[in-house]
């Protein structure tokens, strides 16, 4: 019998975006390099593990707005497209390195790589991500887990709580037609928690959710064992907390395993780094420059003179940090094993998942020997997910945590700060609308139900987290302004429509082709509470 349980979670999600209205379109890039750096990464790793019986457990969160997107016809093939290109340059760069043995190798090395991913991604998956993921759930080796509707920030949005509902319901429904089953857990976005959140989750059949440190450490009454075992709130969901030791030594920007100057430099690319004559081709349509995904060097120091990458090397590095994180978490379960008074621990290391490849080009490399060297020894530790530890555990205290989350400061401060506050009076008048709608057309069809229906998008979408997120780090503002007033534009149009009667249907076919997330969608999930 093991000493103690660790539960990887890896949280993926991306903002909807998608824009059939332009060839090119900068901010797609984020699901094309997710794609290519970390799920298709990832689901090579998992999947050889899988054909090799090694045993493994790893839960994740695939968010509704992901699964739309990589399951979206329009995107899958202008992400195929993309491969073509970066094979291309791929090609282009192994005959202009012919002369440098140094970086003619790292050429050939990026060139296989994406010609590799270009036949996973045709051949093997036949372009269906989602289908290849729930397959490794139903083998047992994943435990995937929804996410809100659109990543909403909960804490923020409780003055309305039917907004609150539709978020946490719409996912649930989202889950179902796409897993075949209940959601077994939840996502919370940002770890966003209050008090009372919890009813509308077991509603759904959601077993657990998870939530920061602190908010098990300062829950009401104080958890015996600490963040080291799940409490259960009063309807009976259970929330884990994140392990911030473990959290540490991967995500810290110090100390943490990334950083190591073996690894690959993120931010040398060749797309700024050649002539701007010879890369325009791969870069935007503007001419502006962006990142390709062929970095040649290695993270070296804080430097400015980096030294060439080398892939073997940093792969073993990979490989020995697999192994410091497994004997530290060796020494943890020894030492939380001897005071728990026979409760075996379950430690939480939750990520999130473009961490494993995108920013940390080794991340896939670092999860494939971790659990191929926690196989090796489970009398120590087992990889479970939340659920197996439910299972194990029945019984657990009954508390309830404070208004919370994982951001910087642990409460509300990244999504309610002077750069961003603006949003939420416009966002709380919308769902209000959107509630009365839900009230006074309880029974809508045909051309209204579809406005309905689509007001009730535009409104979750308008809610999502990375919005506000986006400004107050000071990224893609103007992409995060403009995407929130264009939801809550259209929102308000279609709510002055449907209650004149006026729908413009044209109009609204064009918007509903544009935002197509949710098909499946029952505007009346706002009706008043």
């Amino acid at each position: 019998m093991s000493l103690g349980s660790l539960a990887l979670v890896l949280h993926a999600h991306l903002p909807f975006v998608r824009h059939p209205e332009y060839e090119d379109f900068l901010e797609e890039d984020w699901l094309y390099e997710a794609i290519s750096e970390t799920y298709l990464p990832l689901l090579r790793v998992f999947d050889t593990l899988a054909e090799e019986r090694v045993p493994y457990r790893v839960t994740m969160t695939l968010s509704p707005t992901l699964v739309t997107m990589l399951n979206d016809d329009l995107l899958r093939e202008r992400y195929a497209r993309r491969l073509d290109l970066l094979c291309e340059l791929g090609a282009r760069e192994v005959h202009r390195t012919r002369d440098d043995p140094t970086f003619h190798r790292l050429a050939v090395f990026h060139r296989d790589h994406f010609e590799s991913l270009r036949l996973a991604y045709h051949n093997h998956y036949r372009r269906d991500l989602v289908a290849a993921f729930r397959r490794l759930q139903d083998a047992g080796h994943l435990e995937i887990l929804t996410c809100n509707a659109t990543h909403g920030f909960l804490p923020l949005m409780q003055q309305t709580p039917e907004a609150v509902r539709a978020q946490v319901t719409v996912a649930a429904n989202h889950y179902r037609q796409n897993f075949g089953r209940d959601p077994a857990g939840i996502w919370l976005a940002e770890c966003g928690y209050y008090p009372g959140l919890e009813r509308i989750l077991s509603a759904e059949r959601i077993r657990y959710f998870f939530v920061d440190t602190h908010a098990l450490t300062d829950a009401t009454p104080r958890p015996l064992h600490g963040p080291y075992a799940p409490i259960f709130t009063e309807p009976g969901v259970a929330a884990f907390a994140r392990d911030p030791e473990s959290s540490q030594q991967v995500w810290s920007t110090e100390h943490g395993y990334p950083g190591d100057p073996v690894y690959r430099e993120f931010y040398r690319d060749i797309g700024w780094d050649l002539d701007l004559d010879y890369i325009r081709p791969f870069i935007q349509p503007t001419g502006d420059r962006k990142n390709t995904g062929f970095k040649y060097f290695r993270i070296t120091g804080k430097t400015n003179d980096k030294h060439p990458y080398d892939p073997a090397a940093a792969r073993e590095r990979a490989w020995v940090h697999a192994g410091n994180f497994l004997f530290n978490r060796q020494r943890q379960f020894e030492y939380l094993a001897s005071r728990m008074g026979g409760r075996k621990p379950v430690v939480v290391a939750p990520y999130d998942a473009e961490l494993f490849g995108h920013w940390w080009f080794e991340g896939p490399h670092f999860i494939e020997a971790l659990i191929r060297q926690a196989a090796r020894d489970p009398a120590v530790f087992t990889l479970i997910s939340p659920l197996d530890d439910l299972r194990e555990h029945p019984e657990n205290q009954v508390a309830t945590p404070p208004l919370s989350s994982w951001g910087a400061g642990g409460y509300a401060n990244m999504w309610l700060d002077g750069s961003n506050d603006w949003i939420y009076r416009h966002l709380n008048h919308c769902a209000k609308q959107m509630v009365e709608l839900a009230r006074d057309f309880p029974d809508a069809s045909n051309l209204p139900r579809r406005a309905l229906n689509q007001a009730a998008r535009e409104l979750l979408l308008a809610q999502s987290s990375d919005w506000a997120f986006i400004m107050k780090t000071g990224t893609m503002v103007d992409y995060a302004v403009r995407r929130t007033k264009e939801h809550l534009q259209r929102f308000l149009r279609l709510h002055d429509q449907v209650r004149a009667g006026t729908i413009d249907e044209s109009w609204l076919s064009h918007v509903e082709g544009r935002n197509n997330l949710f098909p499946e969608l029952d505007y009346r999930v706002y009706r008043p509470v």
